[in-house]
């Protein structure tokens, strides 16, 4: 085949593929405004998309940057940057609605909204009421970028690129989307509001975000291996400074996370805002007591560490629990994810490089189990007669049975990421390869996977 065909087939096809955008873009000419939008919901939601975006780029990009070594910093970063490139697209041409659109119990329809087709300055009832669908599809986009950039910690300093890119698309389509659409969507099987089965408690993303990335780092780094040299040589963090300026960019950015899930700027939101903050702050005073007792010293690296984790615990409860009642999960949070970290991962030997599993599965585990008993109507009055089983109200408040319901949600959205992410590393290792080869990862992947180097020497 010739230049000038494989050209003409290109322009043709770029020529299709603008035009079906054309013919989208065409339809989705917005309707006349709703009287229903909240300017200052809007207002709110909006701010809490940028606050979400930041936890991706720049705080988890700093964050994880300055915990591996130098040869290694860049990359680190460039995995968290590539994916709000990578995963804004997906969303766009199916991922909404695959995550929101109807379907069945467990999946959306990915040609409900295909290009975001009907996304626009009309509200979705079924969501947010009050605010454009536009908005409430920015939102949670931003949630589906930073998931898949949470797993990259388990396996720093040794992915190839490309495989990074395969690995991450497909564990979005088929582990985060189906999870988002059963705990948050129309018709999901958790989603017992709007016609599910099963009515379980996730705020923020316990089960969606921390749980199945979680579980998902621990099956890469177990299928990858460890390190080269781990654990015989040291690999200490190459700027903890880089490292807590991004902790603070993500307690930050952990309200537009957490307060912005009440979808709304009323109470709820005041009352998840002010949850997130002080587990947040618990987390990270519990992490540094253990490590004053057991170590002798409460390092400045750890107390940040248990900062994360207060505020992963807290996720899944932050609108569904009282200030004294998100202390106590920040608390247990911030001990659970200390002892995960220097105990459970010591004692099996795998090498997650950056403490996802430890922090982030570990602390939300934590946070759903403990929700299940302490679910409060104060906090969150819906909880006690918004749902019903045919003419009979039920409670979610805190209580046996709840606990039973949360517990079914963790066993699920662990099993079911732990085994397809298995499946995935499979398939990508066979068609791409998964890690880099000795030489390269002794050079580092700044250079061997992007020619670069974060420092001039």
């Amino acid at each position: 085949m010739t230049h000038t065909t494989r050209s003409g087939r290109c322009a043709w096809l770029f020529a299709a593929a603008f035009a079906c955008l054309g013919a989208t873009l065409h339809a989705q000419v917005p309707a006349a405004a709703s009287t229903k939008i909240d300017s200052g919901d809007n207002a709110w939601m909006l701010t809490s998309a940028a606050l979400v975006l930041m936890m991706t780029g720049p705080g988890l990009a700093l964050f994880y940057g300055g915990l591996v070594r130098t040869k290694n910093v860049l990359a680190t970063m460039m995995q968290s940057f590539f994916l709000i490139a990578m995963i804004s697209l997906i969303w766009f041409l199916f991922g909404y609605g695959v995550a929101f659109g109807k379907g069945n119990a467990f999946i959306g329809n990915p040609l409900s909204h295909l290009f975001l087709h009907g996304v626009g300055a009309v509200p979705d009832p079924d969501y947010a009421p009050t605010i454009p669908a536009q908005t409430f599809m920015v939102y949670q986009m931003m949630f589906a970028i930073i998931t898949p950039g949470l797993i990259t910690g388990a396996f720093a300093e040794r992915m190839r690129f490309s495989a990074y890119v395969a690995f991450t698309a497909l564990w979005t389509i088929v582990v985060y989307f189906p999870l988002a659409h059963m705990v948050w969507g129309k018709g999901g099987y958790f989603n017992w509001a709007l016609g599910g089965h099963i009515p379980v408690l996730d705020f923020a993303g316990g089960t969606v975000v921390h749980i199945s990335s979680g579980v998902s780092a621990l099956v890469c780094a177990i299928v990858l291996g460890p390190r080269r040299g781990f654990p015989r040589e040291p690999m200490l963090p190459h700027n903890v400074v880089l490292s807590l300026i991004g902790t603070g960019l993500l307690w930050v950015g952990w309200f537009g996370f957490n307060a912005g899930s009440a979808l709304a700027s009323g109470a709820l939101a005041s009352s998840a805002f002010a949850a997130t903050h002080f587990a947040g702050a618990a987390g990270g005073f519990a992490w540094s007591v253990g490590e004053w007792i057991h170590k002798g010293k409460p390092s400045v690296l750890g107390t940040a560490s248990g900062m994360v984790a207060g505020l992963a615990t807290i996720t899944p409860a932050s609108g569904f629990v009282t200030v004294p009642g998100a202390v106590l999960i920040g608390l247990a949070g911030g001990f659970v994810c200390y002892l995960c970290v220097t105990h459970v991962k010591t004692m099996f030997g795998y090498d997650d490089s950056l403490d996802v599993f430890g922090v982030h599965c570990c602390g939300s585990i934590v946070g759903m189990l403990l929700l299940g008993f302490l679910a409060s109507a104060e906090a969150n009055p819906a909880i006690a007669n918004t749902f019903k089983k045919g003419d009979a109200v039920v409670s979610l408040v805190g209580g046996g049975g709840q606990f039973v319901n949360q517990l079914i949600a963790v066993v699920v959205t662990a099993v079911a990421a732990g085994l397809i992410t298995f499946v995935l590393l499979k398939i990508v290792n066979a068609v791409i390869g998964l890690r880099v080869d000795a030489e390269s990862e002794h050079a580092g992947l700044d250079v061997s996977e992007h020619g670069e180097n974060a420092y001039n020497q």
